[in-house]
Protein backbone atom coordinates (compact mmCIF):
# COMPACT_ATOMS: atom_id res chain seq x y z
CA UNK A 1 0.00 0.00 0.00
CA UNK A 2 1.03 3.59 -0.69
CA UNK A 3 -0.11 6.83 0.95
CA UNK A 4 -0.17 9.99 -1.16
CA UNK A 5 -0.41 13.25 0.80
CA UNK A 6 -0.81 16.61 -0.99
CA UNK A 7 -0.46 19.60 1.37
CA UNK A 8 -2.16 22.51 -0.38
CA UNK A 9 -2.68 26.08 0.67
CA UNK A 10 -6.36 25.47 1.47
CA UNK A 11 -6.75 21.70 1.88
CA UNK A 12 -4.58 18.66 2.51
CA UNK A 13 -5.64 15.62 0.50
CA UNK A 14 -4.64 12.10 1.58
CA UNK A 15 -5.19 8.86 -0.35
CA UNK A 16 -4.41 5.19 0.29
CA UNK A 17 -3.75 3.00 -2.76
CA UNK A 18 -2.92 -0.60 -3.47
CA UNK A 19 -2.13 -2.34 -6.76
CA UNK A 20 -5.85 -2.51 -7.62
CA UNK A 21 -6.50 1.20 -7.09
CA UNK A 22 -7.87 3.65 -4.53
CA UNK A 23 -8.83 2.26 -1.11
CA UNK A 24 -9.56 5.40 0.95
CA UNK A 25 -9.42 9.19 0.66
CA UNK A 26 -9.77 12.18 2.98
CA UNK A 27 -9.63 15.98 2.61
CA UNK A 28 -8.77 18.11 5.66
CA UNK A 29 -8.28 21.84 6.10
CA UNK A 30 -4.62 22.91 6.06
CA UNK A 31 -3.72 24.73 9.27
CA UNK A 32 -0.47 26.55 8.48
CA UNK A 33 0.06 27.31 12.17
CA UNK A 34 -0.21 23.61 13.09
CA UNK A 35 1.05 21.41 10.25
CA UNK A 36 1.66 18.56 12.70
CA UNK A 37 -2.03 18.16 13.50
CA UNK A 38 -3.03 18.83 9.88
CA UNK A 39 -0.98 15.84 8.74
CA UNK A 40 -1.97 13.78 11.76
CA UNK A 41 -5.72 14.28 11.12
CA UNK A 42 -5.28 13.06 7.56
CA UNK A 43 -3.22 10.05 8.62
CA UNK A 44 -5.68 9.17 11.43
CA UNK A 45 -8.49 8.76 8.92
CA UNK A 46 -6.54 7.13 6.11
CA UNK A 47 -4.91 4.48 8.35
CA UNK A 48 -7.97 3.62 10.43
CA UNK A 49 -8.27 -0.18 10.46
CA UNK A 50 -5.02 -0.57 8.45
CA UNK A 51 -1.96 -2.43 9.72
CA UNK A 52 0.84 0.21 9.56
CA UNK A 53 3.31 -2.47 8.47
CA UNK A 54 1.36 -2.96 5.21
CA UNK A 55 2.19 0.59 4.10
CA UNK A 56 5.15 0.36 1.70
CA UNK A 57 5.85 4.04 1.19
CA UNK A 58 4.46 7.55 1.67
CA UNK A 59 4.84 10.29 -0.95
CA UNK A 60 4.22 13.97 -0.23
CA UNK A 61 3.70 17.08 -2.31
CA UNK A 62 3.44 20.61 -0.95
CA UNK A 63 2.84 24.21 -1.97
CA UNK A 64 4.43 25.60 1.21
CA UNK A 65 7.79 26.61 -0.29
CA UNK A 66 6.17 28.01 -3.43
CA UNK A 67 3.71 30.10 -1.42
CA UNK A 68 6.51 31.40 0.83
CA UNK A 69 8.41 32.71 -2.20
CA UNK A 70 5.39 34.26 -3.92
CA UNK A 71 4.20 35.89 -0.67
CA UNK A 72 7.74 37.11 0.21
CA UNK A 73 7.76 35.20 3.50
CA UNK A 74 11.36 34.05 3.28
CA UNK A 75 14.02 33.74 5.95
CA UNK A 76 16.90 36.26 5.84
CA UNK A 77 19.93 34.69 4.17
CA UNK A 78 23.59 35.62 3.86
CA UNK A 79 25.05 35.16 0.37
CA UNK A 80 28.83 34.98 -0.12
CA UNK A 81 29.82 35.03 -3.78
CA UNK A 82 33.24 34.63 -5.40
CA UNK A 83 33.32 35.77 -8.98
CA UNK A 84 35.93 35.75 -11.73
CA UNK A 85 36.39 37.29 -15.16
CA UNK A 86 33.21 38.85 -16.53
CA UNK A 87 30.22 40.81 -15.25
CA UNK A 88 30.26 42.31 -11.75
CA UNK A 89 28.30 39.87 -9.51
CA UNK A 90 26.50 42.84 -7.93
CA UNK A 91 24.24 42.70 -10.99
CA UNK A 92 22.96 39.32 -9.77
CA UNK A 93 22.07 40.38 -6.20
CA UNK A 94 18.99 38.41 -5.01
CA UNK A 95 18.73 39.76 -1.45
CA UNK A 96 19.95 42.26 1.12
CA UNK A 97 22.81 40.38 2.82
CA UNK A 98 24.82 39.75 -0.36
CA UNK A 99 28.62 39.96 -0.39
CA UNK A 100 30.92 39.51 -3.40
CA UNK A 101 34.41 38.60 -2.18
CA UNK A 102 37.95 38.32 -3.50
CA UNK A 103 39.21 34.94 -4.64
CA UNK A 104 38.23 33.41 -7.98
CA UNK A 105 38.71 30.63 -10.54
CA UNK A 106 38.88 30.81 -14.33
CA UNK A 107 36.49 28.98 -16.66
CA UNK A 108 38.67 25.85 -16.60
CA UNK A 109 38.67 25.67 -12.79
CA UNK A 110 42.20 27.03 -12.30
CA UNK A 111 42.76 29.37 -9.37
CA UNK A 112 43.37 33.02 -10.24
CA UNK A 113 43.18 34.51 -6.73
CA UNK A 114 42.98 32.54 -3.45
CA UNK A 115 40.24 33.01 -0.86
CA UNK A 116 41.03 35.66 1.75
CA UNK A 117 40.43 33.94 5.12
CA UNK A 118 40.37 37.23 7.07
CA UNK A 119 37.65 38.57 4.73
CA UNK A 120 35.50 35.48 5.38
CA UNK A 121 35.93 35.82 9.16
CA UNK A 122 34.85 39.46 8.98
CA UNK A 123 31.75 38.60 6.92
CA UNK A 124 30.84 35.75 9.29
CA UNK A 125 30.91 38.15 12.24
CA UNK A 126 28.82 40.69 10.32
CA UNK A 127 26.18 38.10 9.36
CA UNK A 128 25.98 36.68 12.88
CA UNK A 129 25.47 40.15 14.34
CA UNK A 130 22.58 40.64 11.88
CA UNK A 131 20.92 37.45 13.17
CA UNK A 132 21.55 35.45 9.99
CA UNK A 133 21.27 31.67 10.50
CA UNK A 134 21.41 30.42 6.90
CA UNK A 135 24.15 31.10 4.35
CA UNK A 136 24.65 30.38 0.65
CA UNK A 137 28.14 30.17 -0.89
CA UNK A 138 28.55 30.38 -4.68
CA UNK A 139 31.66 30.46 -6.86
CA UNK A 140 31.37 31.41 -10.52
CA UNK A 141 33.22 28.35 -11.83
CA UNK A 142 32.75 26.06 -8.83
CA UNK A 143 31.19 23.46 -11.14
CA UNK A 144 34.68 23.08 -12.65
CA UNK A 145 36.53 23.29 -9.34
CA UNK A 146 34.59 23.53 -6.03
CA UNK A 147 37.63 24.03 -3.79
CA UNK A 148 36.88 27.71 -3.02
CA UNK A 149 33.25 26.97 -2.06
CA UNK A 150 34.40 24.11 0.15
CA UNK A 151 37.10 26.25 1.73
CA UNK A 152 34.58 28.97 2.62
CA UNK A 153 32.08 26.39 3.89
CA UNK A 154 34.70 24.83 6.16
CA UNK A 155 35.60 28.24 7.56
CA UNK A 156 31.92 29.05 8.27
CA UNK A 157 31.04 25.68 9.81
CA UNK A 158 29.90 25.98 13.41
CA UNK A 159 28.85 29.60 13.02
CA UNK A 160 25.53 29.07 11.19
CA UNK A 161 22.65 26.58 11.32
CA UNK A 162 22.83 25.63 7.63
CA UNK A 163 25.25 26.40 4.79
CA UNK A 164 24.37 25.73 1.15
CA UNK A 165 27.15 25.51 -1.46
CA UNK A 166 26.35 26.20 -5.10
CA UNK A 167 28.10 23.24 -6.73
CA UNK A 168 26.06 20.82 -4.62
CA UNK A 169 22.80 22.60 -5.43
CA UNK A 170 23.42 22.42 -9.19
CA UNK A 171 26.22 21.11 -11.38
CA UNK A 172 25.09 23.29 -14.29
CA UNK A 173 26.90 26.35 -15.55
CA UNK A 174 25.04 29.65 -15.28
CA UNK A 175 26.42 31.87 -12.53
CA UNK A 176 23.35 34.16 -12.03
CA UNK A 177 20.97 31.20 -11.96
CA UNK A 178 23.17 29.28 -9.52
CA UNK A 179 23.21 32.31 -7.20
CA UNK A 180 19.39 32.55 -7.29
CA UNK A 181 18.99 28.79 -6.86
CA UNK A 182 21.33 28.64 -3.87
CA UNK A 183 19.64 31.67 -2.31
CA UNK A 184 16.14 30.16 -2.60
CA UNK A 185 17.28 26.83 -1.16
CA UNK A 186 18.64 28.64 1.88
CA UNK A 187 15.64 30.99 2.16
CA UNK A 188 12.97 28.23 2.15
CA UNK A 189 15.01 25.88 4.35
CA UNK A 190 13.34 26.77 7.71
CA UNK A 191 9.83 26.49 6.21
CA UNK A 192 10.63 23.12 4.69
CA UNK A 193 12.35 21.95 7.87
CA UNK A 194 9.20 22.75 9.87
CA UNK A 195 7.15 20.74 7.36
CA UNK A 196 9.67 17.89 7.51
CA UNK A 197 9.50 17.74 11.31
CA UNK A 198 5.68 17.93 11.35
CA UNK A 199 5.40 15.02 8.94
CA UNK A 200 8.01 12.81 10.62
CA UNK A 201 6.54 13.44 14.09
CA UNK A 202 3.02 12.66 12.82
CA UNK A 203 4.21 9.39 11.31
CA UNK A 204 6.07 8.45 14.49
CA UNK A 205 2.91 9.05 16.48
CA UNK A 206 1.04 6.72 14.12
CA UNK A 207 3.93 4.19 14.34
CA UNK A 208 4.31 4.21 10.55
CA UNK A 209 7.86 3.28 9.56
CA UNK A 210 7.47 3.22 5.75
CA UNK A 211 10.00 5.11 3.58
CA UNK A 212 8.95 8.73 2.97
CA UNK A 213 9.39 10.48 -0.38
CA UNK A 214 8.62 14.00 -1.55
CA UNK A 215 7.58 15.15 -5.01
CA UNK A 216 9.97 17.45 -6.87
CA UNK A 217 9.19 20.12 -9.44
CA UNK A 218 10.28 17.82 -12.28
CA UNK A 219 7.54 15.30 -11.48
CA UNK A 220 9.79 12.75 -9.78
CA UNK A 221 10.22 12.01 -6.11
CA UNK A 222 13.20 11.76 -3.80
CA UNK A 223 13.81 10.54 -0.27
CA UNK A 224 12.25 12.94 2.20
CA UNK A 225 15.38 13.12 4.35
CA UNK A 226 17.49 14.17 1.34
CA UNK A 227 15.10 17.07 0.66
CA UNK A 228 16.49 18.86 3.72
CA UNK A 229 19.72 19.40 1.77
CA UNK A 230 17.82 20.55 -1.36
CA UNK A 231 14.53 22.11 -0.19
CA UNK A 232 14.29 24.20 -3.36
CA UNK A 233 13.45 21.05 -5.30
CA UNK A 234 9.98 21.10 -3.69
CA UNK A 235 9.13 24.45 -5.30
CA UNK A 236 6.24 23.85 -7.75
CA UNK A 237 5.75 20.27 -6.57
CA UNK A 238 2.00 21.07 -6.35
CA UNK A 239 1.60 21.74 -10.11
CA UNK A 240 3.76 18.67 -10.81
CA UNK A 241 1.25 16.59 -8.84
CA UNK A 242 -1.53 17.93 -11.09
CA UNK A 243 0.31 16.73 -14.18
CA UNK A 244 1.02 13.27 -12.75
CA UNK A 245 -2.57 12.94 -11.56
CA UNK A 246 -3.87 13.45 -15.10
CA UNK A 247 -1.21 11.70 -17.24
CA UNK A 248 -2.90 8.28 -17.36
CA UNK A 249 -6.17 9.80 -18.58
CA UNK A 250 -4.77 11.72 -21.54
CA UNK A 251 -5.18 10.27 -25.03
CA UNK A 252 -2.04 8.30 -26.00
CA UNK A 253 -1.64 10.00 -29.38
CA UNK A 254 -2.68 13.63 -28.98
CA UNK A 255 -1.86 16.80 -27.09
CA UNK A 256 -3.83 17.60 -23.94
CA UNK A 257 -4.04 20.73 -21.82
CA UNK A 258 -4.22 20.01 -18.09
CA UNK A 259 -6.21 22.45 -15.92
CA UNK A 260 -6.14 21.97 -12.15
CA UNK A 261 -8.74 24.43 -10.81
CA UNK A 262 -8.26 24.97 -7.11
CA UNK A 263 -9.60 27.43 -4.59
CA UNK A 264 -7.08 30.21 -5.26
CA UNK A 265 -5.24 29.35 -8.47
CA UNK A 266 -5.51 27.29 -11.64
CA UNK A 267 -2.39 25.33 -12.65
CA UNK A 268 -1.93 24.69 -16.38
CA UNK A 269 0.32 22.24 -18.22
CA UNK A 270 0.58 20.51 -21.62
CA UNK A 271 0.94 16.78 -22.31
CA UNK A 272 2.18 15.45 -25.67
CA UNK A 273 1.11 11.82 -26.09
CA UNK A 274 0.75 11.57 -22.28
CA UNK A 275 4.27 12.98 -21.80
CA UNK A 276 4.67 16.29 -19.88
CA UNK A 277 6.81 19.17 -21.06
CA UNK A 278 9.96 20.14 -19.19
CA UNK A 279 11.82 23.37 -18.42
CA UNK A 280 15.34 21.89 -18.47
CA UNK A 281 17.16 25.19 -17.89
CA UNK A 282 15.19 25.91 -14.74
CA UNK A 283 12.12 27.78 -13.53
CA UNK A 284 11.61 31.49 -12.98
CA UNK A 285 9.63 32.25 -9.83
CA UNK A 286 8.95 35.72 -8.43
CA UNK A 287 11.66 37.20 -10.70
CA UNK A 288 14.25 34.63 -9.56
CA UNK A 289 15.71 32.80 -12.58
CA UNK A 290 16.87 29.46 -11.22
CA UNK A 291 18.42 26.13 -12.21
CA UNK A 292 15.58 24.19 -10.56
CA UNK A 293 14.52 21.63 -13.15
CA UNK A 294 10.75 21.61 -13.46
CA UNK A 295 7.80 20.52 -15.52
CA UNK A 296 6.60 23.37 -17.72
CA UNK A 297 3.54 24.74 -15.92
CA UNK A 298 1.74 28.06 -15.43
CA UNK A 299 -0.27 29.18 -12.40
CA UNK A 300 -2.87 31.92 -12.75
CA UNK A 301 -4.81 33.71 -10.04
CA UNK A 302 -8.32 32.37 -10.55
CA UNK A 303 -10.12 29.55 -8.76
CA UNK A 304 -13.37 28.59 -7.14
CA UNK A 305 -12.79 30.86 -4.14
CA UNK A 306 -11.39 33.87 -6.03
CA UNK A 307 -12.90 37.16 -4.90
CA UNK A 308 -15.34 38.74 -7.39
CA UNK A 309 -15.60 42.51 -7.56
CA UNK A 310 -16.53 45.40 -9.83
CA UNK A 311 -13.68 47.76 -10.78
CA UNK A 312 -14.61 50.78 -12.92
CA UNK A 313 -17.76 48.98 -14.00
CA UNK A 314 -15.97 45.82 -15.08
CA UNK A 315 -16.33 42.43 -13.43
CA UNK A 316 -13.05 40.98 -12.10
CA UNK A 317 -12.45 37.46 -10.79
CA UNK A 318 -9.27 37.07 -8.70
CA UNK A 319 -6.39 37.09 -8.29
CA UNK A 320 -7.11 37.69 -4.59
CA UNK A 321 -8.76 35.10 -2.37
CA UNK A 322 -10.40 36.68 0.66
CA UNK A 323 -11.58 33.42 2.15
CA UNK A 324 -14.09 30.68 1.46
CA UNK A 325 -17.16 31.24 -0.71
CA UNK A 326 -20.08 33.03 0.97
CA UNK A 327 -21.98 29.74 0.72
CA UNK A 328 -19.43 28.38 3.19
CA UNK A 329 -19.22 31.41 5.48
CA UNK A 330 -16.78 33.54 3.48
CA UNK A 331 -16.76 37.35 3.24
CA UNK A 332 -17.03 38.00 -0.51
CA UNK A 333 -18.80 36.55 -3.57
CA UNK A 334 -16.86 33.97 -5.60
CA UNK A 335 -17.35 31.74 -8.66
CA UNK A 336 -18.42 29.00 -6.24
CA UNK A 337 -21.28 31.25 -5.10
CA UNK A 338 -22.19 31.77 -8.76
CA UNK A 339 -22.44 27.97 -9.14
CA UNK A 340 -24.90 27.88 -6.22
CA UNK A 341 -27.08 30.52 -7.88
CA UNK A 342 -26.97 28.58 -11.16
CA UNK A 343 -28.11 25.41 -9.39
CA UNK A 344 -24.84 23.59 -10.03
CA UNK A 345 -24.00 23.20 -6.32
CA UNK A 346 -26.20 22.67 -3.26
CA UNK A 347 -24.01 21.50 -0.37
CA UNK A 348 -23.78 24.89 1.33
CA UNK A 349 -25.76 28.01 2.22
CA UNK A 350 -27.40 28.87 -1.11
CA UNK A 351 -29.17 31.89 0.39
CA UNK A 352 -25.88 33.47 1.47
CA UNK A 353 -24.41 32.83 -1.99
CA UNK A 354 -27.42 34.46 -3.67
CA UNK A 355 -27.23 37.45 -1.35
CA UNK A 356 -23.59 38.07 -2.29
CA UNK A 357 -24.25 37.77 -6.04
CA UNK A 358 -27.38 39.96 -5.72
CA UNK A 359 -25.29 42.86 -4.41
CA UNK A 360 -23.20 42.73 -7.61
CA UNK A 361 -26.29 42.26 -9.78
CA UNK A 362 -27.84 45.50 -8.52
CA UNK A 363 -24.69 47.44 -9.43
CA UNK A 364 -24.59 45.86 -12.88
CA UNK A 365 -28.34 46.24 -13.52
CA UNK A 366 -28.62 42.50 -14.25
CA UNK A 367 -30.61 39.63 -12.78
CA UNK A 368 -28.92 37.52 -10.13
CA UNK A 369 -28.91 34.54 -12.53
CA UNK A 370 -27.35 36.55 -15.38
CA UNK A 371 -24.71 37.94 -13.02
CA UNK A 372 -23.81 34.44 -11.84
CA UNK A 373 -23.47 33.24 -15.43
CA UNK A 374 -21.29 36.24 -16.25
CA UNK A 375 -19.01 35.56 -13.26
CA UNK A 376 -18.43 32.00 -14.42
CA UNK A 377 -17.84 33.20 -18.00
CA UNK A 378 -15.23 35.73 -16.83
CA UNK A 379 -13.48 33.08 -14.74
CA UNK A 380 -13.47 30.59 -17.62
CA UNK A 381 -12.22 33.23 -20.05
CA UNK A 382 -9.38 34.11 -17.69
CA UNK A 383 -8.40 30.42 -17.57
CA UNK A 384 -8.55 30.13 -21.38
CA UNK A 385 -6.45 33.30 -21.75
CA UNK A 386 -3.89 31.75 -19.42
CA UNK A 387 -3.91 28.59 -21.55
CA UNK A 388 -3.25 30.63 -24.69
CA UNK A 389 -0.40 32.45 -22.98
CA UNK A 390 1.15 29.14 -21.91
CA UNK A 391 0.89 27.69 -25.42
CA UNK A 392 2.34 30.86 -26.99
CA UNK A 393 5.23 30.80 -24.51
CA UNK A 394 5.97 27.15 -25.22
CA UNK A 395 5.92 27.70 -28.98
CA UNK A 396 8.34 30.63 -28.84
CA UNK A 397 11.24 28.29 -28.00
CA UNK A 398 12.32 24.68 -28.57
CA UNK A 399 9.84 22.23 -27.05
CA UNK A 400 11.30 19.84 -24.48
CA UNK A 401 9.36 16.88 -23.15
CA UNK A 402 10.68 14.96 -20.17
CA UNK A 403 12.00 12.46 -22.76
CA UNK A 404 13.54 14.55 -25.52
CA UNK A 405 13.90 17.80 -27.44
CA UNK A 406 11.15 18.27 -30.07
CA UNK A 407 12.94 20.68 -32.42
CA UNK A 408 10.54 22.78 -34.51
CA UNK A 409 7.46 21.26 -32.86
CA UNK A 410 4.37 23.48 -32.39
CA UNK A 411 1.97 22.66 -29.58
CA UNK A 412 -1.72 22.77 -30.58
CA UNK A 413 -3.77 20.97 -27.91
CA UNK A 414 -7.43 20.24 -28.69
CA UNK A 415 -8.30 18.38 -25.49
CA UNK A 416 -8.81 19.73 -21.95
CA UNK A 417 -8.30 17.55 -18.87
CA UNK A 418 -9.91 19.21 -15.83
CA UNK A 419 -9.24 18.35 -12.19
CA UNK A 420 -9.61 20.08 -8.83
CA UNK A 421 -12.58 20.61 -6.50
CA UNK A 422 -14.92 22.52 -8.87
CA UNK A 423 -13.74 20.61 -11.98
CA UNK A 424 -17.11 19.25 -13.26
CA UNK A 425 -18.82 22.63 -12.99
CA UNK A 426 -16.06 24.56 -14.74
CA UNK A 427 -15.68 21.80 -17.34
CA UNK A 428 -19.32 22.15 -18.36
CA UNK A 429 -18.91 25.88 -18.95
CA UNK A 430 -15.48 25.58 -20.62
CA UNK A 431 -17.00 23.16 -23.12
CA UNK A 432 -19.70 25.70 -23.94
CA UNK A 433 -17.38 28.70 -24.41
CA UNK A 434 -14.45 27.03 -26.19
CA UNK A 435 -13.71 24.71 -29.10
CA UNK A 436 -11.87 22.19 -26.91
CA UNK A 437 -12.93 18.63 -26.25
CA UNK A 438 -13.36 18.60 -22.46
CA UNK A 439 -13.08 15.75 -19.97
CA UNK A 440 -13.00 15.68 -16.18
CA UNK A 441 -10.21 13.54 -14.72
CA UNK A 442 -11.64 10.62 -12.70
CA UNK A 443 -11.52 11.32 -8.95
CA UNK A 444 -10.87 14.95 -9.78
CA UNK A 445 -10.99 16.10 -6.15
CA UNK A 446 -8.00 13.99 -5.09
CA UNK A 447 -6.18 13.39 -8.40
CA UNK A 448 -3.21 15.45 -7.14
CA UNK A 449 -2.71 13.15 -4.18
CA UNK A 450 -2.99 10.08 -6.44
CA UNK A 451 -0.41 11.54 -8.84
CA UNK A 452 1.85 12.27 -5.87
CA UNK A 453 1.55 8.71 -4.58
CA UNK A 454 2.44 7.14 -7.92
CA UNK A 455 5.37 9.37 -8.89
CA UNK A 456 8.55 7.60 -9.92
CA UNK A 457 11.85 8.35 -8.15
CA UNK A 458 13.94 10.54 -10.46
CA UNK A 459 17.53 11.77 -10.50
CA UNK A 460 19.86 13.69 -12.78
CA UNK A 461 23.65 13.68 -13.10
CA UNK A 462 25.85 16.22 -14.89
CA UNK A 463 29.39 15.07 -15.75
CA UNK A 464 32.14 17.37 -17.08
CA UNK A 465 35.38 16.04 -18.60
CA UNK A 466 38.50 17.99 -19.59
CA UNK A 467 41.10 15.76 -21.27
CA UNK A 468 43.72 18.54 -21.31
CA UNK A 469 43.58 18.77 -17.52
CA UNK A 470 42.99 14.99 -17.35
CA UNK A 471 39.96 15.18 -15.02
CA UNK A 472 36.28 14.22 -15.09
CA UNK A 473 33.99 15.63 -12.40
CA UNK A 474 30.35 15.47 -11.36
CA UNK A 475 30.14 18.36 -8.86
CA UNK A 476 26.77 17.54 -7.29
CA UNK A 477 27.88 13.96 -6.62
CA UNK A 478 31.30 14.82 -5.18
CA UNK A 479 32.83 12.74 -8.01
CA UNK A 480 36.31 13.41 -9.42
CA UNK A 481 38.36 11.01 -11.56
CA UNK A 482 41.64 11.23 -13.45
CA UNK A 483 41.26 10.49 -17.17
CA UNK A 484 43.54 10.06 -20.18
CA UNK A 485 43.88 12.20 -23.29
CA UNK A 486 41.94 9.57 -25.25
CA UNK A 487 38.88 9.69 -22.94
CA UNK A 488 35.78 9.62 -25.18
CA UNK A 489 32.28 10.99 -25.08
CA UNK A 490 30.94 7.42 -24.78
CA UNK A 491 33.13 6.83 -21.74
CA UNK A 492 31.73 10.04 -20.24
CA UNK A 493 28.18 8.80 -20.89
CA UNK A 494 28.97 5.40 -19.35
CA UNK A 495 30.49 7.06 -16.25
CA UNK A 496 27.49 9.39 -15.91
CA UNK A 497 24.98 6.53 -16.24
CA UNK A 498 26.83 4.53 -13.61
CA UNK A 499 26.72 7.50 -11.23
CA UNK A 500 23.03 7.99 -12.04
CA UNK A 501 22.19 4.38 -11.23
CA UNK A 502 23.98 4.64 -7.86
CA UNK A 503 22.29 7.96 -7.07
CA UNK A 504 18.81 6.76 -8.05
CA UNK A 505 19.08 3.61 -5.93
CA UNK A 506 20.26 5.67 -2.95
CA UNK A 507 17.17 7.86 -3.37
CA UNK A 508 14.88 4.84 -3.37
CA UNK A 509 14.32 4.07 -7.06
CA UNK A 510 13.14 0.61 -8.12
CA UNK A 511 16.18 -1.16 -9.64
CA UNK A 512 13.91 -3.10 -12.02
CA UNK A 513 12.39 0.06 -13.50
CA UNK A 514 15.23 2.52 -14.07
CA UNK A 515 14.38 4.35 -17.29
CA UNK A 516 17.71 6.12 -17.81
CA UNK A 517 18.47 8.27 -20.82
CA UNK A 518 21.02 10.82 -22.07
CA UNK A 519 19.40 14.24 -21.87
CA UNK A 520 22.34 16.26 -23.25
CA UNK A 521 25.79 15.52 -24.70
CA UNK A 522 28.22 18.20 -25.92
CA UNK A 523 31.85 17.90 -27.01
CA UNK A 524 34.25 20.44 -28.45
CA UNK A 525 37.97 20.47 -29.07
CA UNK A 526 40.40 22.83 -27.34
CA UNK A 527 42.93 24.24 -29.79
CA UNK A 528 46.17 26.11 -29.16
CA UNK A 529 47.88 27.42 -32.26
CA UNK A 530 47.20 24.76 -34.88
CA UNK A 531 47.11 21.82 -32.47
CA UNK A 532 44.26 20.12 -30.61
CA UNK A 533 45.28 20.05 -26.97
CA UNK A 534 42.27 18.25 -25.55
CA UNK A 535 38.51 17.79 -25.49
CA UNK A 536 35.86 19.37 -23.29
CA UNK A 537 32.86 17.06 -22.77
CA UNK A 538 29.58 17.72 -20.94
CA UNK A 539 26.98 15.00 -20.42
CA UNK A 540 23.61 15.12 -18.63
CA UNK A 541 21.71 11.93 -17.89
CA UNK A 542 18.39 11.39 -16.12
CA UNK A 543 15.82 8.99 -14.77
CA UNK A 544 12.72 10.04 -16.69
CA UNK A 545 9.73 11.28 -14.64
CA UNK A 546 6.62 9.13 -14.82
CA UNK A 547 4.39 6.79 -12.83
CA UNK A 548 5.62 3.71 -10.99
CA UNK A 549 4.90 0.27 -12.39
CA UNK A 550 2.26 -2.05 -10.96
CA UNK A 551 -0.28 0.47 -9.63
CA UNK A 552 -3.59 1.46 -11.23
CA UNK A 553 -4.22 5.24 -10.98
CA UNK A 554 -7.96 4.81 -11.48
CA UNK A 555 -10.70 4.28 -14.04
CA UNK A 556 -9.98 5.50 -17.56
CA UNK A 557 -13.54 6.81 -18.07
Amino acid sequence: MIIGLDVGGTHTDVVLLNTQGLIKEIKVTTDHADLFNTVLRGLDHITQGIDPHRIERIVLSTTLTTNAIVQHQLAPVGMIVSSGPGIDPQFFRPNQHYFPISGCMDHRGREITPVNAAEIDSLAAQLKSAGIRYVGVVGKFATRNPSHELCIQNQLNGSFEKIFVGHKISGNLGFPRRIATTYLNAAVYPIHKEFFEAVTQSLQKKEICAPIRILKADGGNTRFESSIAFPGQTILSGPAASVLGSMSFAAPSEESLVMDIGGTTTDLAVLINRVPLLKPQGITIDQHKTLIRSLDTLSIGVGGDSAVQLVDGRLHVGPQRKGAAMAFGGPAPTPTDALFVMGEMSDGDGAAAKQGIAALARKMNLTVEDTAAKILDVACQKILDGARNLIDRINRKPVYTVHELQEGYLVKPQHLLILGGPAPHFAKRLKQVSNYKVNVVPRWKIANAIGTALARTTSQVTLLADTEQAIAIAPEEGFRMEIGFDYTRQQAIDSALNLLRQKALQKGANPEHLEMDVHEEIQFNMVRGFNTTGKNIRVKVQIKPGLIAGYDPGPKT
